[in-house]
């Protein structure tokens, strides 16, 4: 008695192989967390940082150019938490970034 069971062909071992690859690459990310598996994808903000910064000027809003925290990846130095105030005012960070000054809105001195 010859019995031939049904084997699986080349495409779909393959094709499972890829599959279960793809499982671990998600849950390492998610676990253990994406800027840690992988630290080539972080990119740098700063050019959001300068937009949502000159949007809470030209809106007035206070809380969010003088308190609200940033945190700032520029993609040389390690990422630093910040105020949009700061990175008006500071002369380093002003030439770096390029965040302009808001003359409409008045921070608190102890921000």
């Amino acid at each position: 008695m010859k019995r031939r069971g049904q084997s699986l062909s080349v495409n779909a071992i393959v094709l499972i192989i890829l599959a279960v690859v793809l499982l671990v690459v998600l849950i390492l990310g998610f676990t253990v967390g994406w800027n840690q598996f992988l630290p080539f994808l972080s990119s740098n903000n700063v050019q959001t940082i300068v937009n949502s910064c000159n949007l809470a000027c030209s809106q007035g809003s206070q809380y969010d150019f003088c308190t609200a925290p940033r945190n700032l990846n520029d993609g040389e130095n390690p990422s630093f938490e910040t105020t949009c105030h700061e990175l008006a005012t500071d002369d380093n960070y002003k030439s770096l970034y390029g965040v302009g000054a808001c003359n409409s809105i008045t921070c608190p001195l102890n921000e």
